[in-house]
């Protein structure tokens, strides 16, 4: 278990933190938070001892060094008491209704769940199966959805109905793994606990089981490095700010959007090792970046005997060097960096590594032997740790499959529902992978997902003769967007059978709001065949907006790597609306009601942009003055239309995402920083190098209320009117400077509101009136 932090706070806290962490010597720390031997976990948390990962099959490697099968695990015996906290968060007028039951004699993750009305038995394997069993209950017997975002928790009847007959379930693989390595970055880098707590909680009640957690997981490079040659200003510079750490892990950049302060490293890795914490009180394995040779500049000058490799650019970024894992150093530094996380993150049994992530040069490195050594270095520190890796382009390669025991290793499989003519076990030598999608690229608001290649592959994937399939892998990466998607990919691992989508979604329709209707079924029927149906071959995400864009009369999208098209019908989204908008008004009360409302009419609005701007084009084209002037009018209508829109909920708010950066800074100057760091991930990424040579600008763009009004309109406002003032004289328009554009308004300090205001489905009326119907 982690060291007990005291709770973040402002000065006087930062110094009992500082005593915490700082005065005590490493080694201390570790024997202090261990408390068993490396790799064991407290059975009074609710963590299950480490077990063996057998692929379906695994081939022969030369020179690997294979682990001893470990014996049987012994029969589960876990604390239910932080299910229950779980579920008095999730259902505070609800939970006293229901047992939770740690059955130490279940299977491995399974859960009955029984019993008559307003008294419920949920019994589980572990405190996360009782979440999962309780979410089962909900969704198939209650009628109701706890979502991410949006519930209809406020419709269940005061007393629950019964269980007609005990249902088991379970999970039919045993991974079930959640979290890109970009959702610290993209979902919400200074996040509070209370919020990371409610996304594990969401995260057990769909079934979850292993969560990748990064956040805090500077401070074991930054104590660790310390000893290998650097000052703590020289680390504090070379360790950027929070929005953008989850690259700088991937190897990809350094030192953007920092300096860091050293209190800021301190709350951050305090608020990891809760997290860490939480997970294991519920049986989750929290997964733990791993170490795998990242060092900052002239590593080699100040340790002699080590090699380095610089990794070259990375979309107009320097990458970090690599210190060759062969070379003495790393085993070296690979255990000083255990021992610091150990020291707050505690132990766990699967790390999360990707050397060499979208490129990286290898040099003179021999990849096969470093992987083995990257290994070794891991199972030193925790003998027979999982090593969880990326399965993205060419990752990972053959030579590092080599090198390895590839019994510990899981591929995260982040591109299973995009391309086709995909065969796994072929490409990566049976080794055991998990069935991945990452749906949402940047945080985009925007609807969609391929979730009949899911249910597809799911099922012919697992019934191969030579499947190595173990697990599924929830990749978006962000997280808190399309609800539905969320909640069909993390039932692929407990429906008992092949998921019928068709059904699947009218299911849906009737509890995310609480209960059966037929407006409702209707637009969440038109969701189904349209954004919700999209095909794989190239995409696993749908089109974002033209709003967002950069501002051109020939824009296909925002972000240079989304789609340029349209990846289903408009007509199904416009359709969708109008059913909503039918839905029963006792229905309309609810969280998800109110957000699956205001994120339609977004997205119809959005699909509308791609209507618009070419009817502005052609008014340009035609040198059409009073209809270019008409058209544009319009075009500015609608992005206030937006604005005020999801303005109305919580969930799209600007003023949100900048005042959480700024809440940890200690003076002005660095909740600046912070904030910089935070706007500039959603706008121009990082320095002019990777904005433009890099084609990062606007790769996270999304529809939040104050970024459209502050940036996105103006954006475009000043650029229609370089378009009318070239009309009038008859010349050629003016040139603008976008990224001197975006980049001032990075360095703003604005302010926004960090609450909703107006009534959703007024406005939704309104805009339903104005947009023309769609085909």
């Amino acid at each position: 278990m982690p060291v007990p932090l005291p709770p973040r706070g402002r000065a006087a806290r930062r110094v009992r933190r500082r005593i915490t962490l700082a005065a005590l010597p490493a080694v201390l720390l570790t024997l202090a938070a261990a408390g068993a031997a490396p790799g064991a976990t407290d059975p009074a948390a609710g963590a299950t001892a480490p077990t063996a990962q057998a692929p379906a099959r695994t081939p022969a490697r030369s020179a690997v060094v294979r682990t001893a099968t470990p014996p049987a695990p012994r029969p589960r015996v876990f604390d239910a008491t932080p299910a229950r906290a779980s579920l008095q968060r999730l259902l505070p007028r609800h939970a006293g209704q229901f047992t939770l039951v740690a059955d130490a004699g279940a299977g491995p993750d399974t859960f009955t769940v029984s019993g008559t009305a307003g008294a419920i038995t949920v019994r589980g394997s572990t405190g996360a199966t009782l979440l999962t069993g309780v979410g089962w209950y909900l969704q198939h017997v209650a009628g109701a959805d706890i979502g991410w975002p949006g519930d209809s928790i406020g419709l269940l009847p005061a007393e629950l109905p019964a269980v007609p007959a005990p249902v088991t379930r379970s999970a039919r693989v045993e991974h079930r793994y959640a979290l890109n390595d970009t959702d610290d970055g993209y979902s919400g880098p200074y996040r509070t606990f209370e919020e990371h707590q409610r996304q594990i909680d969401l995260l057990a009640l769909h079934g979850i089981n292993e969560v990748f957690v990064q956040v805090g997981a500077e401070y074991p490079y930054y104590r660790a490095l310390q000893r290998f040659g650097y000052t703590a200003e020289e680390l504090r510079q070379w360790i950027p700010g929070p929005g953008h750490q989850s690259w700088w892990l991937l190897q990809n950049l350094s030192g953007f959007g920092g300096p860091v302060s050293e209190d800021l490293m301190r709350g951050r890795a305090e608020l990891g090792g809760r997290i860490a914490a939480q997970l294991r009180g519920l049986g989750m394995t929290p997964v733990l970046p791993g170490y795998f040779g990242t060092v900052p500049p002239a590593f080699a000058g100040h340790n002699p005997g080590a090699i380095t490799v610089p990794q070259g650019d990375w979309a107009g970024f320097d990458r970090p060097d690599w210190l060759d894992p062969v070379s003495p150093p790393f085993a070296k530094l690979a255990a000083a960096y255990y021992a610091e996380q150990r020291a707050v993150f505690g132990d766990s049994t699967m790390y999360r590594m990707s050397p060499l992530h979208e490129g990286g040069l290898t040099g003179s490195v021999d990849v096969k032997a470093a992987a083995g050594a990257v290994q070794q270095a891991l199972w030193a520190a925790h003998p027979g740790a999982l090593w969880a890796v990326l399965g993205w382009q060419d990752d990972p390669t053959k030579e590092l499959l080599d090198g390895v025991d590839t019994s510990k290793l899981l591929i995260l499989d982040g591109l299973s529902d995009r391309y086709n003519r995909l065969d796994r076990e072929t490409r990566w030598g049976g080794t055991s992978y998990a069935i991945g999608s990452i749906y949402n690229f940047g945080g985009h608001t925007t609807v969609g997902a391929n979730t009949s290649v899911w249910i597809d592959r799911f099922e012919s994937w697992r019934a191969k003769p030579d499947s190595a399939l173990a697990g599924i892998a929830y990749l978006p990466e962000a997280t808190g967007t399309n609800p539905a998607a969320f909640d069909l990919f993390t039932d692929l691992a407990w429906e008992p059978g092949p998921i019928d989508q068709r059904k699947w979604f009218a299911d849906f329709a009737g509890r995310r709001y609480g209960a059966p209707d037929a407006a409702a079924a209707a637009a969440w029927e038109e969701l189904r065949t349209g954004p919700y149906s999209t095909s794989s071959g190239l995409w696993s995400e749908s089109q974002d907006s033209l709003f967002t864009a950069r501002p051109s009369l020939t824009a296909a999208g925002s972000a240079y790597w989304s789609p340029k098209a349209m990846r289903y019908p408009a007509g199904s989204v416009r359709r969708a609306l109008d059913h909503l908008l039918k839905v029963d008004p006792r229905l309309r009360g609810s969280s998800a009601y109110r957000f699956d409302l205001v994120d339609t009419t977004r997205q119809a609005l959005a699909n509308h942009s791609r209507v618009l701007l070419p009817r502005i084009k052609a008014a340009y084209d035609a040198k059409d003055l009073a209809l270019f002037r008409e058209l544009t009018a319009d075009w500015e209508r609608r992005e206030k239309q937006l604005d005020a829109l999801v303005g109305s909920d919580p969930n799209f708010l600007l003023g949100s995402w900048l005042s959480a950066a700024r809440s940890h800074g200690a003076d002005e100057a660095e909740q600046d920083r912070y904030e910089y760091d935070a706007r500039t991930i959603l706008s121009v990424w990082g320095r002019q190098s990777t904005s433009e040579g890099g084609f990062l600008h606007d790769y996270a763009n999304r529809e939040w209320s104050g970024l459209i009004s502050e940036l996105y309109a103006r954006r475009w406002s000043a650029y229609f009117a370089s378009l009318e003032e070239a009309l009038v004289r008859r010349a050629a328009p003016r040139a603008i400077d976008w990224h001197a554009f975006e980049d001032a308004w990075a360095r703003l300090t604005t302010r926004h509101p960090a609450r909703p205001s107006g009534d959703p489905y007024v406005l939704a009326t309104g805009i339903a009136a104005t947009l023309p119907e769609v085909n």
